[in-house]
């Protein structure tokens, strides 16, 4: 059971997405709960950058096919994990710190009758509950940044993944130094424990008997759709405020615009990485 005054555990529980948030836009297009399907609730529950198009392209990337069993490391509401299901065919166990995340993920699963090939686990990425080369692929988006001990976090991805398999990820790095108040900042706002570099990404994974397939920056697009972003999270200030009052709308209103503010001044940027870990020689 992960703590309840854990930083991260509380940012996600009062994040303005949420399984309830869902729900509600779901029925306010009309869409009755008992009818739901992926193709319906993938609109409404990608809560990472770029939607649909960025899962694929990660995906595309990974080499994910049908007969591969994935892990989303961070899974948050299960949107990415039941999309790859649904679309390739593959199985797909997401494990998330959060316990709320979790049974929303459980539950939205459930909704769209995706239960049978898409599982989760509540558990910690630091400490995961898996066997030694488990998965054909370890992925995960925009989550590694919420993580202090990249080290050990990256040794974790690529024990669980098969001799053969990919490690691959999107994730929020610095394109340079960041001063301590930038990164206390970011802790206190967001969350952002420990955040990477490209290279430091690189050498991690090099360290741990991996090849190193794709570095795509993504920096430039990550900085438009989080303009948006701050944007569509304004937009839902009334219900925002109405679930966690006006206090909180603000202080995430502040965090959230200095976040993006950053990648405009080209100190954060974005990164999608796809690692191949080395067959071992017995």
């Amino acid at each position: 059971m992960s703590a309840p005054s854990n930083p991260v555990v509380s940012f996600y529980e009062t994040h303005p997405i949420s399984e309830q948030q869902i729900l509600d836009a779901l029925r306010a297009r009309g869409i009755a709960l008992d009818r739901v399907t992926e193709d319906t609730l993938q609109e409404f529950d990608q809560d990472h950058y770029g939607g649909v198009p960025a899962l694929r392209a990660l995906a595309q990337a990974a080499g994910i096919r049908a007969e591969h069993h994935v892990l989303d490391v961070c899974s948050g509401l299960g949107g990415p994990a039941r999309w790859l299901a649904h679309t390739i065919g593959c199985r797909v166990t997401g494990l998330d710190f959060t316990e709320s995340r979790h049974r929303g993920a459980v539950s939205l699963t459930r909704l769209a009758r995706l239960d049978d090939r898409v599982s989760f686990r509540h558990g910690d990425a630091l400490q995961m509950p898996f066997d030694d080369a488990a998965f054909d692929v370890v992925m995960s988006e925009e989550a590694f940044a919420h993580i202090p001990d990249k080290p050990r976090l990256i040794a974790q991805c690529v024990r669980v993944t098969k001799p053969g398999g990919a490690i691959a990820f999107t994730d929020i790095v610095h394109r340079g130094e960041l001063d301590d108040e930038t990164r206390a900042r970011l802790e206190q706002g967001m969350t952002f424990t420990q955040i990477e570099s490209v290279a430091g990404y690189r050498r991690l994974l090099e360290a741990n008997g991996c090849a190193i397939e794709t570095a795509d920056d993504l920096s430039d697009q990550w900085t438009q759709i989080l303009q948006q972003r701050l944007q569509m999270y304004r937009s839902l200030r009334d219900s925002t405020i109405a679930r966690l009052g006006v206090a909180h709308f603000e202080r995430y209103d502040r965090a959230y615009g200095h976040f993006v503010g950053l990648y405009s001044q080209r100190v954060l940027g974005g990164v999608r990485i796809v690692a191949r870990k080395r067959q071992r020689l017995s």
